[in-house]
Protein backbone atom coordinates (compact mmCIF):
# COMPACT_ATOMS: atom_id res chain seq x y z
CA UNK A 1 0.00 0.00 0.00
CA UNK A 2 2.72 2.48 0.89
CA UNK A 3 4.64 4.24 -1.84
CA UNK A 4 6.14 7.06 0.20
CA UNK A 5 9.74 7.48 1.20
CA UNK A 6 11.18 9.76 3.85
CA UNK A 7 11.87 13.27 2.63
CA UNK A 8 15.47 14.46 2.57
CA UNK A 9 14.31 17.45 4.61
CA UNK A 10 11.86 16.50 7.37
CA UNK A 11 8.57 18.34 7.17
CA UNK A 12 8.08 20.96 9.86
CA UNK A 13 4.48 22.06 10.34
CA UNK A 14 5.32 25.21 12.25
CA UNK A 15 7.64 26.37 9.46
CA UNK A 16 5.12 25.47 6.75
CA UNK A 17 2.40 27.45 8.51
CA UNK A 18 4.58 30.30 9.65
CA UNK A 19 3.18 32.84 7.23
CA UNK A 20 0.66 33.04 4.39
CA UNK A 21 0.33 29.36 3.59
CA UNK A 22 -2.12 28.32 0.87
CA UNK A 23 -3.96 25.07 1.53
CA UNK A 24 -6.25 22.97 -0.62
CA UNK A 25 -9.24 21.94 1.48
CA UNK A 26 -10.28 18.32 2.00
CA UNK A 27 -13.27 17.66 -0.28
CA UNK A 28 -14.93 14.31 -0.74
CA UNK A 29 -14.57 12.88 -4.26
CA UNK A 30 -12.55 15.97 -5.25
CA UNK A 31 -9.23 16.33 -3.44
CA UNK A 32 -7.76 13.02 -4.56
CA UNK A 33 -4.10 12.64 -5.52
CA UNK A 34 -4.50 13.82 -9.09
CA UNK A 35 -6.46 16.93 -8.11
CA UNK A 36 -3.95 17.69 -5.39
CA UNK A 37 -1.22 17.63 -8.04
CA UNK A 38 -3.17 19.97 -10.32
CA UNK A 39 -3.57 22.47 -7.50
CA UNK A 40 -0.02 22.07 -6.21
CA UNK A 41 1.31 22.74 -9.71
CA UNK A 42 -0.69 25.98 -9.67
CA UNK A 43 0.52 27.29 -6.34
CA UNK A 44 -1.04 25.36 -3.46
CA UNK A 45 1.53 24.91 -0.68
CA UNK A 46 -0.19 22.22 1.35
CA UNK A 47 -2.95 19.73 0.59
CA UNK A 48 -5.34 17.59 2.59
CA UNK A 49 -6.81 14.28 1.47
CA UNK A 50 -10.47 13.51 1.02
CA UNK A 51 -12.31 12.62 4.23
CA UNK A 52 -11.23 9.18 5.46
CA UNK A 53 -13.89 7.30 7.40
CA UNK A 54 -12.22 5.69 10.40
CA UNK A 55 -14.54 2.69 10.44
CA UNK A 56 -13.79 1.94 6.81
CA UNK A 57 -10.08 2.37 7.40
CA UNK A 58 -10.04 0.07 10.41
CA UNK A 59 -12.08 -2.57 8.56
CA UNK A 60 -9.58 -2.55 5.71
CA UNK A 61 -12.00 -1.01 3.19
CA UNK A 62 -10.24 -0.60 -0.16
CA UNK A 63 -11.66 2.89 -0.69
CA UNK A 64 -10.39 4.17 2.65
CA UNK A 65 -7.01 2.51 2.17
CA UNK A 66 -6.68 4.09 -1.26
CA UNK A 67 -7.29 7.56 0.16
CA UNK A 68 -4.33 7.28 2.53
CA UNK A 69 -1.99 5.74 -0.07
CA UNK A 70 0.25 8.73 -0.71
CA UNK A 71 2.37 8.49 -3.85
CA UNK A 72 5.90 9.91 -4.27
CA UNK A 73 5.72 13.64 -4.87
CA UNK A 74 2.36 14.00 -3.13
CA UNK A 75 3.79 16.04 -0.31
CA UNK A 76 3.24 17.92 1.88
CA UNK A 77 -0.17 16.29 2.27
CA UNK A 78 -2.16 15.69 5.44
CA UNK A 79 -4.52 12.77 5.92
CA UNK A 80 -7.88 13.85 7.29
CA UNK A 81 -9.88 11.35 9.34
CA UNK A 82 -13.44 11.54 10.62
CA UNK A 83 -15.56 9.51 13.00
CA UNK A 84 -17.80 9.74 16.05
CA UNK A 85 -15.73 7.72 18.53
CA UNK A 86 -12.52 9.02 20.05
CA UNK A 87 -10.89 5.64 20.54
CA UNK A 88 -11.59 4.63 16.93
CA UNK A 89 -10.23 7.96 15.71
CA UNK A 90 -7.05 7.37 17.68
CA UNK A 91 -6.70 3.85 16.24
CA UNK A 92 -7.26 5.19 12.72
CA UNK A 93 -4.69 7.91 13.26
CA UNK A 94 -2.12 5.21 14.02
CA UNK A 95 -2.99 3.47 10.75
CA UNK A 96 -2.84 6.74 8.81
CA UNK A 97 0.54 7.58 10.33
CA UNK A 98 2.08 4.56 8.60
CA UNK A 99 1.48 6.24 5.23
CA UNK A 100 3.84 9.04 6.33
CA UNK A 101 1.62 12.06 5.71
CA UNK A 102 2.88 15.50 6.65
CA UNK A 103 0.40 15.52 9.54
CA UNK A 104 -2.93 14.08 10.69
CA UNK A 105 -6.02 16.30 10.54
CA UNK A 106 -9.26 15.60 12.42
CA UNK A 107 -12.48 16.58 10.69
CA UNK A 108 -14.68 18.42 13.18
CA UNK A 109 -16.31 20.64 10.59
CA UNK A 110 -18.27 18.55 8.08
CA UNK A 111 -21.87 19.74 8.34
CA UNK A 112 -23.47 17.15 6.01
CA UNK A 113 -26.40 15.75 8.04
CA UNK A 114 -25.63 12.05 7.52
CA UNK A 115 -22.21 12.66 9.10
CA UNK A 116 -22.86 15.38 11.67
CA UNK A 117 -26.04 13.85 13.07
CA UNK A 118 -24.12 10.70 13.94
CA UNK A 119 -21.70 12.77 16.01
CA UNK A 120 -18.84 12.85 13.50
CA UNK A 121 -17.53 15.94 11.71
CA UNK A 122 -19.23 19.07 13.02
CA UNK A 123 -21.26 16.87 15.35
CA UNK A 124 -18.37 17.14 17.80
CA UNK A 125 -19.24 20.83 18.26
CA UNK A 126 -22.35 19.79 20.17
CA UNK A 127 -20.08 18.39 22.89
CA UNK A 128 -16.93 20.54 23.17
CA UNK A 129 -15.69 18.61 26.22
CA UNK A 130 -15.86 15.34 24.31
CA UNK A 131 -14.19 16.98 21.32
CA UNK A 132 -11.22 18.10 23.43
CA UNK A 133 -10.91 14.67 25.06
CA UNK A 134 -11.00 13.01 21.65
CA UNK A 135 -8.31 15.34 20.27
CA UNK A 136 -6.11 14.62 23.29
CA UNK A 137 -6.50 10.89 22.70
CA UNK A 138 -5.44 11.20 19.06
CA UNK A 139 -2.48 13.45 19.88
CA UNK A 140 -1.19 10.96 22.44
CA UNK A 141 -1.39 8.01 20.04
CA UNK A 142 0.72 9.32 17.17
CA UNK A 143 4.17 10.83 16.92
CA UNK A 144 3.39 13.34 14.17
CA UNK A 145 1.54 16.65 14.40
CA UNK A 146 -2.24 16.56 14.80
CA UNK A 147 -4.44 19.42 13.63
CA UNK A 148 -8.18 20.08 13.74
CA UNK A 149 -10.48 21.56 11.11
CA UNK A 150 -13.69 22.86 12.60
CA UNK A 151 -16.45 25.44 12.39
CA UNK A 152 -17.25 28.26 14.80
CA UNK A 153 -20.07 26.32 16.47
CA UNK A 154 -23.12 24.21 15.85
CA UNK A 155 -25.71 26.99 15.58
CA UNK A 156 -26.19 30.65 16.35
CA UNK A 157 -28.96 29.50 18.67
CA UNK A 158 -26.20 28.21 20.94
CA UNK A 159 -23.19 29.93 22.44
CA UNK A 160 -20.42 29.68 19.86
CA UNK A 161 -17.52 27.78 21.47
CA UNK A 162 -14.69 28.40 19.03
CA UNK A 163 -12.58 30.84 21.06
CA UNK A 164 -12.52 28.79 24.25
CA UNK A 165 -12.28 25.61 22.19
CA UNK A 166 -9.20 26.91 20.41
CA UNK A 167 -7.42 27.42 23.73
CA UNK A 168 -8.41 24.02 25.02
CA UNK A 169 -7.36 22.22 21.83
CA UNK A 170 -3.99 23.94 21.99
CA UNK A 171 -3.74 22.83 25.61
CA UNK A 172 -4.05 19.14 24.71
CA UNK A 173 -1.39 19.31 22.01
CA UNK A 174 -3.23 20.15 18.80
CA UNK A 175 -0.62 21.85 16.63
CA UNK A 176 -2.81 24.01 14.36
CA UNK A 177 -6.44 24.88 13.70
CA UNK A 178 -8.34 25.50 10.50
CA UNK A 179 -11.52 27.44 11.16
CA UNK A 180 -14.34 27.50 8.65
CA UNK A 181 -16.06 30.68 9.72
CA UNK A 182 -19.66 29.45 9.51
CA UNK A 183 -21.73 27.41 11.94
CA UNK A 184 -22.55 23.80 11.15
CA UNK A 185 -26.21 24.69 10.61
CA UNK A 186 -25.27 27.22 7.95
CA UNK A 187 -23.76 24.62 5.65
CA UNK A 188 -22.54 26.65 2.69
CA UNK A 189 -25.23 29.31 3.04
CA UNK A 190 -24.80 32.85 4.27
CA UNK A 191 -21.48 34.62 4.58
CA UNK A 192 -18.44 33.39 6.46
CA UNK A 193 -17.54 35.70 9.34
CA UNK A 194 -13.75 35.83 9.40
CA UNK A 195 -13.75 37.80 12.67
CA UNK A 196 -14.13 34.48 14.50
CA UNK A 197 -10.82 33.29 13.10
CA UNK A 198 -9.21 36.46 14.43
CA UNK A 199 -10.78 35.95 17.86
CA UNK A 200 -9.37 32.44 18.01
CA UNK A 201 -5.99 33.50 16.65
CA UNK A 202 -5.72 36.16 19.34
CA UNK A 203 -5.91 33.63 22.19
CA UNK A 204 -3.57 30.88 20.94
CA UNK A 205 0.06 30.62 19.92
CA UNK A 206 -0.43 27.77 17.43
CA UNK A 207 -1.05 28.52 13.73
CA UNK A 208 -4.63 29.28 12.66
CA UNK A 209 -5.87 28.91 9.09
CA UNK A 210 -8.92 30.86 7.93
CA UNK A 211 -11.43 29.09 5.69
CA UNK A 212 -14.75 30.00 4.12
CA UNK A 213 -15.49 32.34 1.19
CA UNK A 214 -11.82 32.65 0.21
CA UNK A 215 -12.66 32.76 -3.49
CA UNK A 216 -9.77 34.72 -4.93
CA UNK A 217 -6.81 37.00 -4.37
CA UNK A 218 -8.89 39.88 -3.04
CA UNK A 219 -10.58 37.74 -0.42
CA UNK A 220 -7.35 36.01 0.59
CA UNK A 221 -5.54 39.31 1.02
CA UNK A 222 -8.39 40.73 3.08
CA UNK A 223 -8.82 37.62 5.22
CA UNK A 224 -5.13 37.48 6.11
CA UNK A 225 -4.97 41.18 6.86
CA UNK A 226 -8.12 41.25 8.99
CA UNK A 227 -7.49 38.05 10.96
CA UNK A 228 -3.72 37.85 11.30
CA UNK A 229 -4.03 34.15 10.47
CA UNK A 230 -1.12 32.07 9.21
CA UNK A 231 -2.76 31.04 5.98
CA UNK A 232 -5.93 30.49 4.01
CA UNK A 233 -7.63 27.31 2.93
CA UNK A 234 -9.48 27.21 -0.39
CA UNK A 235 -12.20 24.68 -1.09
CA UNK A 236 -15.05 25.02 -3.56
CA UNK A 237 -13.42 27.74 -5.64
CA UNK A 238 -10.53 25.42 -6.48
CA UNK A 239 -12.94 22.94 -8.08
CA UNK A 240 -13.86 25.40 -10.79
CA UNK A 241 -10.70 27.49 -10.85
CA UNK A 242 -7.51 25.81 -9.58
CA UNK A 243 -5.55 28.81 -10.86
CA UNK A 244 -6.84 30.58 -7.76
CA UNK A 245 -3.70 29.48 -5.90
CA UNK A 246 -1.27 31.20 -8.25
CA UNK A 247 -3.47 34.30 -8.22
CA UNK A 248 -3.44 34.42 -4.42
CA UNK A 249 0.29 33.68 -4.28
CA UNK A 250 1.10 36.58 -6.61
CA UNK A 251 -1.05 38.98 -4.60
CA UNK A 252 0.07 38.16 -1.09
CA UNK A 253 3.74 37.65 -1.95
CA UNK A 254 4.32 40.37 -4.53
CA UNK A 255 1.23 42.56 -4.51
CA UNK A 256 0.57 41.60 -8.12
CA UNK A 257 -2.65 40.86 -9.93
CA UNK A 258 -1.92 38.16 -12.48
CA UNK A 259 -3.78 37.67 -15.72
CA UNK A 260 -6.53 35.03 -15.79
CA UNK A 261 -5.71 31.70 -17.42
CA UNK A 262 -5.43 31.85 -21.17
CA UNK A 263 -7.63 29.95 -23.57
CA UNK A 264 -4.74 27.53 -24.17
CA UNK A 265 -4.27 26.97 -20.44
CA UNK A 266 -7.94 26.11 -20.03
CA UNK A 267 -7.86 23.49 -22.76
CA UNK A 268 -4.54 22.13 -21.49
CA UNK A 269 -5.98 21.64 -18.01
CA UNK A 270 -9.04 19.85 -19.40
CA UNK A 271 -6.81 17.42 -21.29
CA UNK A 272 -4.38 16.92 -18.40
CA UNK A 273 -7.10 16.29 -15.84
CA UNK A 274 -9.11 13.98 -18.10
CA UNK A 275 -6.07 11.90 -19.07
CA UNK A 276 -5.02 11.50 -15.43
CA UNK A 277 -8.57 10.69 -14.40
CA UNK A 278 -8.84 7.97 -17.07
CA UNK A 279 -5.67 6.36 -15.75
CA UNK A 280 -7.04 6.46 -12.22
CA UNK A 281 -10.71 5.56 -12.76
CA UNK A 282 -11.10 4.07 -16.21
CA UNK A 283 -12.59 5.70 -19.28
CA UNK A 284 -16.33 5.91 -18.66
CA UNK A 285 -16.09 6.84 -14.98
CA UNK A 286 -13.47 9.47 -15.77
CA UNK A 287 -15.40 11.04 -18.64
CA UNK A 288 -18.46 11.35 -16.45
CA UNK A 289 -16.56 12.54 -13.37
CA UNK A 290 -14.94 15.35 -15.34
CA UNK A 291 -18.29 16.96 -16.15
CA UNK A 292 -18.34 18.70 -12.79
CA UNK A 293 -15.13 20.58 -13.63
CA UNK A 294 -15.87 21.82 -17.15
CA UNK A 295 -18.14 24.78 -16.23
CA UNK A 296 -15.21 26.35 -14.38
CA UNK A 297 -12.35 25.16 -16.55
CA UNK A 298 -14.03 26.39 -19.76
CA UNK A 299 -15.60 29.51 -18.29
CA UNK A 300 -15.73 32.45 -20.67
CA UNK A 301 -14.77 30.58 -23.84
CA UNK A 302 -16.76 31.16 -26.99
CA UNK A 303 -19.41 28.47 -27.35
CA UNK A 304 -18.87 27.16 -23.81
CA UNK A 305 -22.55 26.63 -23.10
CA UNK A 306 -23.14 24.55 -26.20
CA UNK A 307 -19.92 22.62 -25.72
CA UNK A 308 -20.69 21.76 -22.11
CA UNK A 309 -24.02 20.29 -23.15
CA UNK A 310 -22.18 18.23 -25.75
CA UNK A 311 -19.59 17.10 -23.20
CA UNK A 312 -22.33 16.06 -20.82
CA UNK A 313 -23.79 13.77 -23.47
CA UNK A 314 -20.48 12.17 -24.49
CA UNK A 315 -19.13 9.02 -22.82
CA UNK A 316 -16.13 8.29 -25.06
CA UNK A 317 -12.79 9.85 -24.21
CA UNK A 318 -11.60 9.93 -27.84
CA UNK A 319 -14.58 12.06 -28.79
CA UNK A 320 -13.97 14.40 -25.88
CA UNK A 321 -10.33 14.92 -26.88
CA UNK A 322 -11.38 15.42 -30.51
CA UNK A 323 -13.92 18.00 -29.38
CA UNK A 324 -11.23 19.90 -27.50
CA UNK A 325 -8.93 19.84 -30.54
CA UNK A 326 -11.57 21.16 -32.92
CA UNK A 327 -12.90 23.69 -30.44
CA UNK A 328 -9.45 25.03 -29.66
CA UNK A 329 -8.82 25.35 -33.39
CA UNK A 330 -11.88 27.59 -33.53
CA UNK A 331 -14.21 25.27 -35.44
CA UNK A 332 -17.29 24.90 -33.25
CA UNK A 333 -19.22 23.00 -35.89
CA UNK A 334 -16.40 20.47 -36.25
CA UNK A 335 -16.19 20.25 -32.46
CA UNK A 336 -19.87 19.32 -32.22
CA UNK A 337 -19.47 16.82 -35.06
CA UNK A 338 -16.50 15.23 -33.29
CA UNK A 339 -18.61 14.47 -30.26
CA UNK A 340 -21.58 13.01 -32.13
Amino acid sequence: MQHTSPSAVPFDLDTALRERALLLAPMEDVSDALFRKLCRDRGADLCVTEFVNVEGLLRGCKGAAHKIDLLPGDQPTAIQIYGADGERLAEAAEVAERSEPAWIDINCGCWVPKIARRGAGAGWLREPDAMVSMAKMVVERVSMPVTVKTRIGWSFDDELPIVELAKRLEGVGVRALTIHCRTANMGHSGKADWSWAKKAKDVVSIPVIVNGDVNGADEAETALRETGCNGVMVGRRAIEHPWVFREIRARIDRGETVAPPTREERFALCREHLAACIEERGEMRAVRAMRRYYPGYLHGLNGAGIMRRTLNATDEAARVFALFDAWQAGDLEAARDAAE
